[in-house]
């Protein structure tokens, strides 16, 4: 069993408890990975969450109290460095487009089988934004309603390839080797996407990117 030190940390706030608790029996016995705490509510996660140390967090859309979808800016305040998975259903649609201008780093529908829950959450841990594909197709429906027009960016074709990446989910390192880069090469790009799109975060420029046609 790897070393208490490198196992992912993974928080989950949920209030169906059977859900709950078999997330937190997922995660306790795959090696790895360590449960750091299971909570019903933002509010009862709150205090105590920073002192958790988690490193991922799996955050219900429906909540009773703050909803997920609105908790995201408190939960960063407690956990900066935190990334923040949001679980999902097929009827959370507008709560999902909600999150996604929130600033949360993926999305996966609760019925995601265990393995790829997993995969999911060490993607997150490595800088990916993990997506359920059939969340996906709804985001991309969403933005394509909603896309409001916007002021020109000239973005190069690398740099279009590099967003087009990151908005499928892949890793700074994952894009790195679909585009034959170094990840240094890849950081230049996103400096350059960060100054260019005038953002602060990878969920932000994709968020702008696809809301104005530019992947």
């Amino acid at each position: 069993m790897a070393h208490q030190k490198e196992r992912i940390r993974v928080a989950i706030i949920d209030d169906d408890r059977p859900l709950a608790d078999a997330l937190s029996r997922i995660i306790d016995d795959a090696e790895g990975f360590q449960c750091a705490g299971s909570y019903a509510s933002v509010e009862e996660a709150l205090p105590v969450l920073a002192s958790n140390q988690p490193e991922v967090l799996l955050l219900d859309i429906q909540l009773p109290g703050i909803q997920g979808d609105q908790a995201i800016e408190l939960v960063r305040q407690a956990c900066p460095s935190l990334e923040i998975l949001m679980l999902t259903v097929f009827s959370d649609r507008e709560k999902v487009f909600t999150s996604i201008c929130n600033g949360a780093n993926g999305y996966l529908l609760k019925s995601t089988p265990p393995a790829k829950m997993l995969d999911a959450i060490r993607s997150a841990r490595d800088g990916g934004s993990p997506i359920s594909p059939e969340i996906a197709r709804q985001i991309v429906n969403l933005f394509q309603k909603t896309r409001t027009p916007q002021p020109q960016v000239d973005l190069t074709l690398k740099e279009q390839r590099l967003l087009a990446l990151l908005a499928e989910g892949h890793s700074y390192q994952s894009a790195a080797d679909q585009m034959r880069v170094s990840v240094n090469t890849v950081r230049n790009y996103v400096r350059s996407i960060y100054e260019k799109l005038q953002v602060h975060s990878k969920s932000e420029a994709v968020n702008r990117a696809v809301r104005g046609g530019l992947i």
